[in-house]
């Protein structure tokens, strides 16, 4: 399973100079170290939570900051005892630029910059801290290191855009802890007909640190047939919920058994093989081997928070779970596919697929019903993030981008009307490149989390959709 906790190691920084213990004024280490009470405290009481930890320097020295360069290893070998999924380098006054950039090349973790604004300014003239000035210089510091790093703008801890910018970093590490160690099971082949969505496991491997295995369609309808037997009350409970929530006209209850079933099948694969998001075959095999389809659960899966993705599709399989990562596993993926142009609208595309939608993005208006045995409704309005993670030539790229959703002609199957700067742009972009017609969609805004993502990840370039 996926896992949406992180754990930050803040380090606060401020410069070493030779008149350190009796420095007044400009660069006195007293204000540093306020700077770094009052945004520490900050930090910890208003962005701790279930799912992020912090921990902080009060072991290292009497003012609780790093300032000499010689107490590197030091704070290296506490971050990784202390399991750190990123560091974040809190300048606190002009800082030392080069025990911070030795600590990240240390670590090799996604690394956050960030220091407060300067705020103090005396009747005199005086001012004690150049927060902003040494941002500059641990930046280039970093560069020079080639270490890859996230930026908050110079600001108040208290404002806005220090929040966002946090927030949006937390999503960035939840992402790269997962991707790096992702474990992807397929259950069964590649359907035949569908040459788009053929990966290379290898490159995966080797590039990127994805595991892939297999379940084939022998073991799992052996697992079908014992879940069917020793989950038969968990089914039963289930099928009253089901048809209190969908319209299940015209098929009868033990197809929707079957259909049910396929949740603690799929749930099996998921524990036996300590799987993080499963790709599976759907309409080519299953209903041959069941007399039944798994959208329904895959839709019902998606809000218990473990990833199906249908058609046979890694890639796609993949993408949903770096967009269940952006979100922190607050809020589950869709799958849909551009399908076909709005009738009226020059601009607006369907994303679409036959059933596998969560639950939890139904649009309060749409009754939901299941037609030819899969799900079948409109997701609700507003701002979403689409994304498709894609390998071609040995290159991979991450395609991403935000839309808004307009109104539409009603359809069967689970379905969004999405409209974009330039939907023939966008459109001559998926033929001419590499990109397949599957995409995955949250609701939110993570455009900037999927790009910042890319930093960390070598041979992942970000491909802007508009663009």
């Amino acid at each position: 399973m996926l896992d949406y906790r992180v754990k930050i190691g803040l380090i606060p920084d401020i410069r070493d100079l030779g008149d350190f213990a009796t420095r007044k004024g400009i660069f006195e280490p007293a204000k540093g170290v306020e700077n770094k009470n009052k945004v520490v405290k900050y930090i910890k009481e208003n962005f701790t939570d279930d799912l992020t930890e912090f921990c902080d320097l009060e072991w290292l020295n009497e003012l609780g900051v790093l300032y000499k360069t010689t107490d590197a290893g030091k704070v290296c070998e506490y971050l990784k005892k202390e399991k750190v999924d990123a560091i974040f380098i809190i300048n606190c006054n002009f800082g030392n630029e080069e025990v911070c950039g030795r600590v990240a090349k240390e670590m090799n973790l996604p690394v956050l910059l960030w220091g407060p604004q300067d705020m103090v300014f005396e009747e005199d003239g005086l001012r004690y801290t150049d927060a902003q000035c040494g941002l500059f210089a641990i930046s280039k510091q970093l560069r020079r290191y080639d270490i890859p790093f996230s930026y908050i703008e110079n600001s108040p801890v208290e404002s806005d855009v220090f929040k966002d910018g946090l927030n949006r970093f937390l999503s960035v590490v939840t992402m790269v802890k997962n991707f790096k160690k992702l474990n992807v099971v397929q259950v069964g082949t590649r359907l035949t007909p569908f040459k788009s969505v053929m990966y290379n496991e290898l490159e995966l491997m080797q590039k990127f640190g994805i595991n892939l295995n297999n379940v084939n369609m022998a073991q799992f309808e052996d697992k079908f047939a014992k879940v069917l037997v020793s989950k038969s009350g968990e089914i039963i409970n289930d099928l009253v919920k089901l048809k209190q929530t969908y319209d299940t006209a015209n098929l009868d209850d033990e197809t929707l058994k079957k259909m049910l079933a396929f949740v603690y099948a799929y749930i099996e694969v998921f524990s036996e093989l300590d799987a993080d998001v499963l790709s599976s075959e759907c309409w080519t095999s299953m209903p041959l081997a069941f007399g039944a389809n798994p959208c329904l659960a895959m839709s019902i899966l998606y809000d218990m928070g473990y990833i199906v993705t249908c058609e046979s599709d890694i890639h796609g399989a993949i993408t949903n779970a770096l967009l269940m990562c952006a979100a922190r596993g607050k809020k589950a993926p869709t799958f849909g596919e551009f399908t076909v142009r709005h009738p009226q609208n020059k601009n607006a595309e369907l994303l679409w697929h036959c059933g596998p939608f969560p639950m939890s993005v139904k649009d309060e208006n749409s009754k939901p019903k299941l037609y030819n045995t899969k799900p079948s409704f409109k997701a609700k309005d507003g701002n979403y993030t689409i994304a498709r993670f894609q390998g071609d030539n040995g290159k991979y790229t991450l395609l991403g981008g935000e839309f808004e959703t307009v109104e539409g002609p009603h359809t069967f199957g689970t379905y969004m009307w999405a409209q974009f700067k330039d939907l023939s742009k966008v459109e001559k972009k998926l033929i001419n490149g590499p990109y397949i017609h599957h995409m995955s969609e949250v609701y939110g805004q993570y455009k900037d989390v999927l790009e910042e993502f890319c930093k960390f990840i070598p041979e992942l370039e970000f491909d802007p959709i508009e663009e």
